[in-house]
């Protein structure tokens, strides 16, 4: 499927064999609970975003949003769940950069095309990581790390939270665009990935925000940019890597909402107006600004194109990492 056929399409949420089954938006709807399918386990990033929502968006839709988590398999198998349910509006699905852009290419049998397989409703924020060093290392800025990776080839460690996560995927691309050679110790999860860097045994770590803030404050550990393209209201002091030699370069998470392909464009409508309108609230604004990220509303078609996007960049990384998943 061509791009621009693909934009058209799925942003309009009737791109799909299952269009055939979806009814006419019920008077009522929603008259039921809906269901929230966050692919991950409690109390990640993730998840916190999800919950950020719900409640204005219930309060919007005069229904509740009920949060279930279904982990497994890097987020694949909860969004394989949403790509399975009847296109009514009561199944929905919270998307982001590892489900719709990474695990397709990083599972082989993912079970879901991010294209064809979703209705877009809207992204709720994107958030950048931070670029983290251990206090030994001597850099102070992005241009004196990457001067010494080009004198020490292959002799700096860098830490992930896994093979094919966004922070893995973030260092590959940041050390393709500097041109440097830095060697990947990959951790299950963020926790021991934080903890080796503490200690000396590995010195680069491209952390998402929340748990980088106590670190640095402390002085613990080094920030020497982030990886968005403007500067995070965490970390106000910490420049850009765009800004320190690499322009344009962007490293960021995205999080949005999506239903099941087919689900009739009123309903998509109703549920993108609640979303935005829960984006609009102050208090939803500042919550999940003390998560590290940043309020993104769009319309369904934006989050289509972005979709797109994210996926046809991601996916070259985890080509270009040899990064694979069962």
């Amino acid at each position: 499927m061509q791009r621009r056929e693909f934009i058209t399409l799925l942003g309009g949420a009737v791109a799909s064999p299952l269009a055939a089954r979806a009814q006419n938006t019920p008077a009522g709807y929603p008259d039921r609970p809906i269901t929230l399918i966050v692919p991950y386990a409690p109390g990640g990033g993730n998840d916190v975003l999800a919950r950020a929502v719900a409640d204005p968006m219930a309060k919007s839709l005069g229904q509740p949003l009920v949060i279930e988590n279904r982990g497994g398999a890097g987020g694949s198998v909860g969004t394989r769940q949403v790509a399975k349910a009847p296109p009514d509006g009561y199944t929905l699905g919270l998307g982001g950069t590892g489900t719709l852009a990474i695990d397709p290419t990083l599972y082989p049998n993912a079970g879901y095309d991010p294209r064809k397989d979703f209705a877009p409703i809207g992204l709720i924020a994107t958030s950048p990581l931070i670029v983290l060093v251990n206090q030994s290392v001597a850099a102070h800025n992005v241009q004196e790390l990457i001067a010494l990776a080009k004198a020490q080839p292959g002799k700096l460690n860098y830490a992930s939270a896994g093979p094919g996560s966004g922070i893995h995927l973030g260092t590959v691309l940041f050390a393709d665009t500097a041109a440097i050679d830095i060697t990947h110790v990959p951790y299950k999860g963020t926790g021991p990935a934080l903890a080796d860097l503490l200690g000396g045994h590995v010195q680069i770590y491209f952390s998402s925000l929340p748990p980088a803030v106590g670190l640095v404050k402390d002085g613990r550990l080094r920030a020497l940019g982030v990886t968005g393209l403007k500067r995070s209201a965490s970390f106000p002091d910490v420049p850009t890597v765009a800004e320190q030699g690499l322009p344009g370069f962007e490293a960021v998470l995205h999080y949005g909402i999506v239903a099941p392909a087919g689900t009739p464009r009123p309903i998509v409508d109703k549920l993108n107006a609640a979303l935005r309108a829960a984006l609009g609230d102050p208090k939803v604004h500042d919550h999940i600004a003390t998560e590290g990220a940043e309020p993104l509303p769009t319309s369904p078609e934006e989050y289509a194109a972005d979709i797109d996007r994210e996926e046809t960049k991601w996916s070259a990384l985890v080509k270009k990492s040899g990064a694979t998943a069962k």
